[in-house]
């Protein structure tokens, strides 16, 4: 059956071969799109927005709440940055409102799925999983947060004992932010690491 017939009898439309491959080259934009917040601090060789992604996913597999849908966190975790593909890493520092924030990579996103198709499963899959994650109003939404901000001082925690680095204001920006159980006593654990760490530090010296 042709997507149009597809579509005139109600079963979602399915990408064509051409499409995937070009919603893929989006995609793959991601592995090479530095984090902005580490290149800005001089991190050598910082991670992409797909490592980013990619962690994020691993984190959802460990999420212990049984009034979370896993699975749909792990889907909303490796597609929330898509857009950055093409609106770029934008953050707090760039000067942007988080309203231009959102509408660029709201258009950013739009174009990346036009590859798929109008009408296409996926590409109802995806924006929807991406406009679940902007508006925070889900549990799955406020866990896959939770996940955002965590893989990033988990990220910073790393630079610092691999580079010799001080990157207190992630840590800062992040204290108190978690919402979740089960990430907060991540956060608990890992800046009681780090201030141990950095106490042995100081004797060291």
């Amino acid at each position: 059956m042709s997507q149009a017939a597809e579509a005139s009898h109600g079963t979602p439309a399915t990408p064509t071969a051409g499409g995937a491959i070009d919603f893929l080259n989006f995609v793959g934009l991601l592995k090479t799109l530095k984090r902005t917040g580490w290149v800005r601090e001089g991190v050598t060789l910082p991670e992409s927005v797909a490592d980013h992604q990619y962690r994020m996913g691993v984190m959802s597999l460990l999420i212990t709440d049984d009034s979370v849908d896993k699975q749909r966190c792990t889907m909303m975790a490796i597609v929330h940055d898509l857009a950055e593909a093409l609106a770029g890493d934008i953050t707090p520092l760039d000067g942007v409102t988080d309203e231009d924030k959102h509408a660029r990579e709201l258009r950013a996103l739009d174009q990346m799925l036009a590859a798929l198709g109008e009408g296409t499963h996926a590409a109802a899959l995806i924006k929807g999983l991406w406009e679940e994650y902007e508006a925070g109003a889900t549990p799955e939404a406020l866990m896959v947060k939770d996940l955002d901000k965590f893989e990033m001082i988990v990220q910073a925690d790393e630079y610092e004992r691999e580079q010799s680095m001080d990157l207190s204001p992630f840590f800062a920006s992040t204290a108190g932010y978690f919402k979740t159980t089960m990430v907060q006593e991540w956060d608990r654990e890992l800046r009681r690491r780090r201030q141990e760490r950095l106490a042995q530090r100081q004797q060291n010296l």
